[in-house]
């Protein structure tokens, strides 16, 4: 298994100077922000118009936006999802938004109402849609468990499971870490807008983000901040399927500073993962960038050169293998991030063509992972390698350590935290049936593991 310098079994913590003592503390307060402002666009058959309010500023909320399109020829018959035609006409909407129209009975398709959101277009098929108004969600607190690995008054370092998901999202309004806060911090429930909310599938940075809401009560906190909108500070954000470190912060000045951080890319983040395929170099830095991929919302991609399709942003990361496993069919990567792209490592391990294992969105499948394994597996453990790889349910990545400048005492405090016991479990496997150490790094194997 994967081990760090920790005080525990399966975390570590340090700083420069002094080690910090774990303290569960509840905030004094979180911090408060304007209402963010409300677009809307009107869309004509020949493209877009603006709207603006009385004060001239445009509104985003995109709440009546019509589209009146006829399908062209260019797509394959019965191949293309209704949903995904129309998120891909209007540009900066989440596919939530236009499945919930699509179930508010808001699209016609040849004239008729078509609320299934899976309908499939064809080519001459006349499609009308309006936009559906925003739905308010509500997160509550919730007595989730956390596996807090250090807290103090002014923040939180969370290892976060893998699984769950970091904001509440429309039809994922429960389980979440949000939800978990609110309760950890006592705050009182929080309502939202869809399009205020934050999902692994929007196209955003996972770096300077918060979670915007609106509370109906701030009992408790000081009256400067009961204001309509407050919001649990965190700073950044990982993947559902994305286990490990993740920070929070509890008040204003801290959220300012970590965000300064992750701005000027101070703040340091490693990550390991599992990969189909050893990368080649063995080690390098990766800089392609990262967009949405036009074919499938829920996938980005990188794309290297010129890029006219996808609105790509500029996205770096060094990797260097660690392990070489199976006879090279997979490896044991080690991530540093330089900037912070959704799906960032995932879309930068796939252009060097080793997607992480378990990774079903960007080609990491069980199939493919099986293919590699079986040529390089003894007979003797071919039904214990079909059991793991059938058991893999997401992509095996883990934030295994991150270091900043504490907020408030200016310390640079570094954490660790080991992968969980899935990752370890195909680590294990694919460690018996080869390995070639390329290098430990900073990482050491213990428990029987060399």
């Amino acid at each position: 298994m994967l081990s760090l310098n920790s005080s525990c079994a399966c975390c570590g913590v340090s700083t420069a100077t002094r080690a910090f003592h774990f303290q569960l503390r509840t905030p004094p307060s979180l911090f408060s922000f304007s209402p963010i402002k409300n677009f809307k666009f009107a869309r004509a058959v020949s493209g877009f118009s603006d709207e603006s309010n009385p004060n001239g500023e445009p509104k985003l909320n995109y709440s009546g936006v019509r589209l009146e399109e006829i399908v062209d020829g260019g797509i394959k018959s019965g191949k293309l999802r209704l949903d995904s035609w129309i998120s891909s006409r209007i540009n900066g909407i989440s596919r939530a938004r236009v499945q919930s129209s699509i179930k508010a009975g808001l699209v016609h398709v040849n004239g008729r109402v078509v609320d299934k959101v899976s309908f499939n277009v064809r080519a001459g098929d006349e499609i009308k849609c309006t936009i559906a108004e925003l739905q308010q969600l509500r997160a509550v607190p919730e007595n989730i468990p956390l596996d807090i690995v250090f807290e103090d008054e002014h923040l939180l370092v969370i290892n976060k499971p893998a699984h769950m998901v970091v904001h509440p999202a429309p039809g994922n309004t429960s389980g979440t870490l949000v939800n978990g806060i609110l309760h950890h911090c006592n705050l009182p429930n929080v309502e939202y807008s869809k399009e205020e909310a934050l999902s692994d599938t929007e196209d955003f940075d996972d770096e300077l983000n918060g979670f915007s809401s609106k509370a109906s009560s701030c009992e408790g906190l000081d009256s400067r901040l009961s204001m309509p909108s407050i919001r649990p500070g965190i700073v950044h954000r990982l993947d559902k399927g994305t286990s490990g470190l993740l920070v929070v912060a509890k008040d204003e000045h801290s959220h300012k500073k970590l965000s300064e951080q992750f701005k000027l890319r101070t703040i340091k983040r490693v990550y390991v993962s599992l990969t189909a395929g050893v990368p080649t170099p063995v080690s390098g830095r990766v800089e392609v960038p990262v967009g949405r991929d036009p074919n499938n919302r829920l996938r980005m991609t990188a794309v290297a050169g010129a890029v006219n399709s996808i609105k790509a942003r500029h996205a770096a990361s060094r990797y260097k293998v660690i392990e070489i496993l199976a006879g090279g069919s997979c490896a044991l990567v080690e991530w540093k991030l330089e900037t912070g792209r959704t799906h960032q490592i995932r879309a930068h391990a796939k252009y060097l063509g080793v997607p992480l294992l378990g990774d079903e969105v960007y080609g990491g499948t069980k199939s493919m992972v099986l293919s590699l394994l079986r040529p390089r597996t003894a007979p003797s453990l071919h039904g214990e390698m079909v059991k793991v790889v059938s058991e893999l349910d997401r992509p095996c990545l883990h934030a295994l350590t991150l270091g900043f400048e504490h907020p408030h005492t200016g310390e640079q405090v570094h954490f660790s935290c080991e992968p969980p016991v899935d990752f370890n479990e195909i680590l294990s496997h694919l460690r018996r049936i080869g390995r070639d150490r390329i290098s430990l790094s900073k990482v050491k194997f213990v428990k029987g593991a060399l």
